[in-house]
């Protein structure tokens, strides 16, 4: 088995939210993160034939890394082999009873209060804003009619604000986000809001989908 240019983004993209992960049977990859605030779901291209699990995806990538056009063999039991021309590697499976790896139920919506499109331009100008002011926090906030997403502090009345509108509303809603919690791989999303405290980033190209919980001060009319 090759893994394709995607399949390769998407777990580097994954590290950042969990950098263990459980390999199921099949073709969808799924982690969440330590806290269990983040989970993320993909279809990939690729077909594993067995379950395993990898404690340190990131060694894992950039071992991957060393080889130009690695063949990954599963057939083994206890580890992956790496293979590239006269070079072998053996790269051995985790206990996966050591990771924390979401739920085998699929993740439902308890409502669908607020819906927007994400594009990768805007989520790009919303995450440097928030580097270079220094900002922690993402809020999608409806009033006059309209749907801005904003960067800022929310402790603090003073700080610097970024904001972009996306979109239209008749409600009234502020639903807060940590900016260090929008892990997500760039791109153009369908974004759901449930003012039960949780979201969907729904990507436009890939299947992917992550779920991403709001803060607890978050409010809806």
């Amino acid at each position: 088995m090759n893994f394709s240019e995607n399949t390769i983004a998407l777990l580097k993209n994954f590290a950042t939210i969990n950098n263990s992960i459980v390999v199921k049977k099949g073709n969808v990859l799924r982690t969440i993160s330590l806290a269990k605030n983040i989970l993320a779901e993909v279809e990939i291209e690729e077909q594993f034939s067995r379950d395993f699990a990898i404690y340190d995806l990131i060694q894992f990538l950039n071992g991957l890394a060393l080889h130009k056009n690695p063949d990954l063999d599963f057939t083994e039991d206890n580890y992956v082999l790496i293979q590239e021309d006269k070079r072998r590697v053996k790269y051995f499976y985790s206990d996966p009873n050591v990771i924390t790896s979401p739920p085998n139920k699929k993740v439902q919506l308890p409502s669908k209060d607020v819906c927007f499109q994400l594009d990768s331009q805007i989520l790009e100008k919303l995450i440097k804003a928030s580097s270079v002011y220094q900002l922690p926090d993402l809020s999608v906030i409806g009033n006059d009619g309209v749907i801005r997403l904003v960067v800022r502090d929310k402790r603090n009345s003073s700080s610097n604000e970024y904001s972009i509108v996306v979109g239209e509303t008749v409600n009234n809603f502020v639903f807060n986000f940590r900016v260090e919690n929008i892990k997500i791989i760039p791109g153009q999303y369908d974004v759901i809001i449930s003012k039960e405290l949780l979201s969907q980033f729904v990507h436009s190209n890939y299947k992917l989908c992550y779920w991403i919980t709001l803060e607890s001060d978050s409010t809806f009319e």
